[in-house]
């Protein structure tokens, strides 16, 4: 009599199973991070080319670089990709790579900054063609990349050019993991945050940033979405303000998300590029507040530099020598809540009168 049938397949069929699984997966993962790569990497090669034909052309100067990263920025505020700086790569790029085919081919087929990397350290084409591809084949990460070129490996490999065909990088590969998590891609195609919450958070940035002025302590208002340059790249503040009485700046980073503990090290971080880029001798060491929302309740979170010890601590008392100059945790959970909760009706409001036309 022949036995019946396992509900459950046995623990080696299942395991291969799931290991294919894995493996499809990540391969879907790579190809589809290869294909918007691809699409940025020639869009960012159009708009150089645009660049160079017009200032070619019309004249056009320097200076009209710094108005269109302006422009672009204000009109896609959450692509982190028209600075100034980017766009003077794309110029570079565009005159580097002239023949878009081998963009396709070659350059689109690795991230944006391996290809800054290459326009800064080649400038024979044969090599920049030739290490594109070795860093597709061997998944080179941006550093791994960097060493190579300065170990001069093309010189003592013979750097022969083959057919540059479209493989796929080792999941497992630095270049694999770069592709997916790159957030050049999530900001091009907006899928860093629902377009909900990004809508949500500007309209806090903006609530937030009158609450303070209002207050009357001191507040000068620098910018919201203010843009920081480190290491050729980009961050961006929520607020940035100047204290009058405190002679400091204010980083304030706002979240619609619970507080996670990371917060507090990406402003530690803010605060001290703050310190480094913009602050004046005479200056005292910048300040940042954190405001989060959490399941329960608003969580203020001030972390603080060079006030009760040398690192960034996060605590909900302020120093008495700032009270009388910051607003207190309590008046800005007040405030984020009262925000909230306005915000939140008139997206009720708006969503229900759109269901009804």
């Amino acid at each position: 009599m022949p036995k019946p049938s396992s509900l459950f397949p046995s623990d080696e069929a299942y395991t291969d199973f799931l290991s294919s699984l894995k493996t499809r997966i990540r391969s879907a993962q790579i190809r589809a991070s290869l294909a918007v790569n691809q699409e940025l990497v020639i869009l960012y090669w159009h708009i150089g080319r645009e660049i160079l034909a017009r200032q070619h052309m019309q004249g056009w100067g320097a200076k009209v670089i710094e108005r269109l990263a302006k422009d672009l920025k204000q009109e896609f505020p959450t692509m982190k990709g028209f600075s100034r700086t980017n766009l003077l790569y794309m110029r570079a790029f565009a005159q580097a790579w002239p023949d878009e085919e081998l963009v396709q081919r070659c350059a689109g087929l690795i991230p944006w900054r391996h290809n800054q990397i290459l326009l800064d350290k080649l400038k024979d084409p044969e090599e920049r063609v030739w290490y594109a591809q070795k860093s597709l084949e061997h998944g080179w990460s941006r550093d791994g990349l960097a060493i190579q070129i300065a170990t001069g490996l093309f010189q003592r490999q013979g750097g022969a050019i083959t057919n540059f065909e479209r493989t796929l990088p080792s999941p497992q590969s630095d270049l694999a993991q770069q592709l997916i998590k790159d957030s050049y891609h999530l900001d091009f195609l907006a899928l860093g945050e629902s377009f909900q919450e990004r809508e949500l958070e500007k309209a806090l940035v903006d609530h937030i940033r009158d609450f303070l002025l209002e207050l009357g302590v001191g507040f000068a208002f620098v910018g919201n979405q203010y843009r920081l340059e480190v290491s050729s790249n980009e961050y961006f503040l929520d607020l940035l303000f100047y204290h009058l009485k405190l002679r400091c700046f204010i980083v304030i980073d706002l979240k619609v998300t619970e507080f996670k503990p990371e917060y507090t090290g990406k402003m530690n971080f803010y605060i001290s590029a703050v310190d480094d880029l913009l602050r004046h001798p005479d200056d005292n060491p910048t300040i940042g507040i954190v405001l989060c929302r959490s399941k329960d309740r608003t969580i203020a979170e001030y972390a603080l530099r060079n006030i009760n010890t040398p690192m960034a601590v996060a605590t909900h008392q302020l120093p008495e020598q700032l009270k009388d100059s910051l607003p207190t945790v309590e008046q800005l959970e007040t405030e984020l809540n009262a925000a909230l909760s306005g915000l939140t009706q008139a997206e009720d409001r708006n969503s229900s009168q759109s269901n009804l036309d």
